[in-house]
């Protein structure tokens, strides 16, 4: 009898060869309610279900100290994170520590508002508290520099000093992100130029948010970190005034000081929006702004509403959407050119998701799509992305669908969430995010090959665990009906758990794939009282002729 290694091994030789073996991405998710209210039981569930990467977002105003006081707290040294109140850093010490035993990487997304001493002058009148009002970036460089101190490795929490190779020391952070949506109003404001609202304001503020950021990590031992700058929000308007948004690549090349034709600003209209006016400050610009040149990538929330993911609905050269994601691409590259650059920045999914309905009940005005519509495009979505060699990242955003707000035009809050908010029921969209199966062709001649792409996202977390190599198994039932039988056994080897093979199925029928847990180990992570040993997908539908 063979043993189970020599038995793994002639799987592996049997396998057809992958159709894309050389392309994998990081699996993220984000759910910042959940995660501050109960960081441990929260990434317990994100790594039950596969997560590499969790983004959080690190807000500034639950950090400062007295953030709604116009006056700036007298003698504080933000720069360093022993200067802020005690207990202010408990809830992220528990995060990063509780990621850390669970093998789950971070990104720190350092995000608005903005303690209200750090914001600037001239917020409209019903609008004096905004904590997104022309933020400091001088502050907002002290803040990131406290984060970064705290998070480098060698920071004790209880002498509340850098103390290298303490066995006390935190766990370090090594992701990094700059504010959330700086194109859209809330995110930030005034989105145009005070007195000139027609004219791009928020690429001047961000900008120098950015070099803040950047000038933090490299003087606080965090030079080689990985960084992304960006958290676009894909769509705008081309009116947007002071709390409207701005479409993506207005945003983009305003950023980067170039009109409309890529041809840098000169003269008033590069001051006005903070740029550089001359042909010879220009030539300088690359080397001032690194951050826009040397970071690690680009991010972007590719949402694609209601529709699906392969072709956006109102199509916009100025969008940045998954289904035009080409328009980021080509329009990053030409920005590079314009100073000599090379770089092909590496776009990260950072927030993503479909809002489901139910529990979204009113579909008059934004037709919301059912949740196995969903769970059926997050696949493609997630397939479309595989594919794209600049896309480095597919992410998840929510865990839980969020308590709908008190408002009778809510109907439901962005109920983009694998699990209900009321019941914490499984929608379907869940078995699609932790074994996603996508089949770009379903109908064909008898004896023609199908692709079968998918991924068993939780495979490399049972594998570190046990040390037990992982397989998924592609199932089948013929017809419409009777058992599903196992037609093929794949071993994963991708570091993500994605495998991409060609084969033949007997005839039309279902298929899915089924992934094994673990024996159920609370200590290790994956144990859930509600969940069987084996582990589905959703299934897809095959018709042979």
């Amino acid at each position: 009898m063979l043993t189970r290694v020599l038995m793994l091994a002639v799987l592996m030789c049997a396998l057809p060869t992958p159709a894309h073996a050389t392309k994998s991405q990081e699996s993220w998710f984000e759910d910042d309610v959940n995660l501050y209210a109960n960081p441990a039981g929260t990434l317990g569930q994100m790594r039950f279900l596969g997560v590499d990467r969790v983004r959080v977002a690190v807000r500034w105003q639950l950090l400062a100290p007295k953030p709604l006081q116009r006056r700036r707290p007298a003698n504080f040294n933000a720069a360093d994170p022993a200067a802020y109140p005690a207990g202010t850093w408990n809830i992220w010490d528990q995060i990063v520590t509780d990621a850390k035993a669970d093998g789950i990487e971070l990104s720190f997304d350092l995000v608005g508002g903005a303690p209200l001493w750090a914001t600037g002058p001239g917020a409209p009148r019903d609008r004096q508290t905004h904590l997104n009002w022309n933020p400091s970036p001088k502050e907002y460089e002290a803040f990131a520099r406290a984060i970064a101190t705290r998070y480098s490795g060698n920071y004790n929490p209880v002498t509340r000093k850098l103390d290298p190779g303490n066995p006390n020391d935190l766990p370090r952070v090594s992701f990094w992100s700059v504010w959330n949506e700086p194109d859209y109003g809330p995110g930030i404001a005034p989105q145009g130029v005070p007195g000139h609202l027609k004219v791009e304001n928020s690429p001047r503020m961000y900008r120098n948010l950015v070099a803040a950021m950047w000038n933090a990590l490299q003087g606080t031992g965090h030079t080689h970190d990985s960084l992304v700058w960006g958290e676009l929000a894909p769509r705008g308007a081309l009116n947007w005034g002071v709390f409207s948004g701005m479409k993506p690549l207005i945003f983009l090349r305003a950023l980067y000081c170039v009109d409309s034709n890529y041809r840098p600003l000169r003269g008033d209209a590069a001051r006005i929006r903070g740029c550089p006016a001359s042909a010879a400050a220009s030539r300088q610009f690359r080397a001032r702004n690194p951050g826009l040149f040397r970071a690690a990538g680009v991010a972007d929330h590719p949402y694609m509403r209601w529709y699906p993911p392969n072709k956006e609905l109102f199509p916009d050269p100025n969008n940045t959407s998954l289904g035009q994601i080409g328009n980021l691409t080509r329009a990053l590259d030409r920005l590079q050119r314009v100073y000599g650059s090379h770089k092909r920045y590496p776009i990260y999914n950072t927030e993503f998701g479909y809002i489901t309905t139910p529990p979204k009940h009113d579909t008059t005005k934004e037709p919301w799509v059912n949740q196995n519509t969903a769970a059926f495009y997050l696949n493609w979505a997630e397939y479309l992305s595989w594919k794209n060699p600049r896309i480095s990242s597919f992410s998840q955003y929510l865990l839980y669908d969020p308590l709908p707000a008190r408002s009778k035009t809510d109907f439901g809050g962005f109920a983009s969430g694998l699990l209900t908010f009321k019941t914490h029921a499984r929608k379907a969209t869940y078995a699609a995010w932790r074994l996603p199966l996508y089949m770009p062709v379903t109908t064909a001649r008898r004896g023609r090959s199908l692709e079968v792409w998918g991924c068993a996202r939780p495979a490399h977390f049972a594998q570190a665990d046990t040390g037990d190599t992982q397989t998924v198994q592609i199932l089948f039932q013929r017809g419409s009906s009777g058992p599903f039988k196992m037609l093929r056994t794949i071993v994963v080897t991708d570091p993500h758990g994605y495998f991409d093979v060609h084969m033949s199925f007997p005839g039309s029928g279902t298929v899915r794939l089924a992934w094994d847990y673990p024996v159920a180990d609370h200590a290790l992570g994956y144990f859930d009282p509600t969940t069987p040993h084996t582990a589905f997908s959703r299934s897809v539908r095959i018709t042979l002729h």
